[in-house]
């Protein structure tokens, strides 16, 4: 079985043969490795072959095999919009971008709105921090092929597909809309006050609280056909406000998720059966990982590393992203 967390000597020594790599660990292993084709995002949290685990001096490595590194590109919150266009034909794309920096933010409310959005692969994930250290560390995000280490923007590494190959994006979202009432939203963002709940304007905050929501389950809307979730970040109830982790957009139709009764045995059954063979890359949600308690468990045969949020076209948040190489 193909080992995916190494040693820093063991990533050096692939990345010194030449092979593009993804690559996710903590700040201080991620800054010995040299120069080279690689991209990567700070974290501790992974899947791995023997469950989940927080492992802060090895790093974990997604290799690539059979596709073709055409160069890696930079963005800041002002050409962010760029990405799909500037993504050649017949390639994908993986990016990384730092968590809550002007990047991330610019990307999860624009996406739908870039120019040739989703007419290619773009996947990835958000750089984040080990939890003990959120609001006193910041989630980094590394350039390989120049060694430099990025707060305020995004990487995004352009892959060739293999000849007679075709790559499909997948998301998987164990939530499903539960029976309460619709919340709709007047404005897109990160954060709310108000809101229409079946119809009544209400303060979001004094809502969540009366009725009791379980906030470690998401807002759940259908998105053109895709159950998109929007995780809960902190209810302020002194100012009143509601903050998520991805944003919530304004007219669409949310509810809060129905309960989840165990996360692996729901995540396994939702998984088409044999996809692990073709799986090339997968990044889960840190909230999946903490609120149902994955540390030591395994889920299915699917690695990778525990995000701040994953990308599939767009933002997501508390659902896992693979992507798969199948003959046409």
């Amino acid at each position: 079985m193909k080992r995916h967390l190494l040693h820093v000597e063991e990533v050096e020594a692939l990345i010194r043969r030449g092979e593009p790599l993804l690559l996710a660990g903590d700040e201080a292993p991620l800054r010995r490795l040299p120069a080279g084709r690689w991209i990567g995002g700070t974290i501790p949290y992974f899947m791995t072959e023997e469950g989940g685990v927080v492992d802060r001096r090895r790093i974990f490595v997604e290799r690539l095999p059979g596709l073709r590194d055409l160069g890696v590109r930079r963005y800041d919150e002002g050409d962010i919009g760029r990405v799909y266009v500037d993504l050649p034909p017949d390639a994908l794309g993986v990016m990384i971008a730092p968590s809550w920096s002007r990047v991330h933010l610019a990307f999860g409310l624009n996406a739908p709105r870039y120019d040739r959005f989703a007419t290619a692969p773009l996947l990835g994930w958000i750089a984040g921090v080990h939890l003990s250290e959120v609001g006193k560390a910041t989630p980094k995000v590394f350039d390989g092929a120049s060694g430099e280490v990025l707060e305020q923007e995004a990487v995004v590494m352009h892959l060739g597909l293999p000849r007679g190959k075709v790559a499909e994006l997948a998301i998987l979202n164990i939530f499903e809309m539960g029976e309460g009432p619709a919340i709709t939203f007047p404005t897109t963002g990160f954060s709310a006050t108000m809101a229409e709940i079946d119809g009544s304007r209400r303060n979001l905050a004094a809502y969540v609280r009366e009725a009791g929501l379980d906030t470690r389950l998401p807002l759940v809307a259908d998105y053109c056909g895709a159950r998109i979730n929007v995780s809960f970040h902190e209810v302020d109830d002194a100012a009143g406000e509601v903050r998520f982790f991805g944003p919530v957009f304004a007219g669409v139709s949310y509810r809060h998720a129905r309960p989840v009764a165990d996360y692996v045995d729901a995540f396994v059954s939702a998984l088409p059966r044999g996809v692990e063979r073709d799986v090339v890359f997968s990044c889960n949600c840190i909230l999946n990982y903490v609120h149902s308690s994955l540390e030591g468990r395994t889920t299915g045969r699917i690695v990778g590393p525990i995000t701040f949020g994953e990308i599939a076209y767009q933002l997501l948040n508390q659902t896992m992203v693979y992507l798969t190489l199948s003959e046409r």
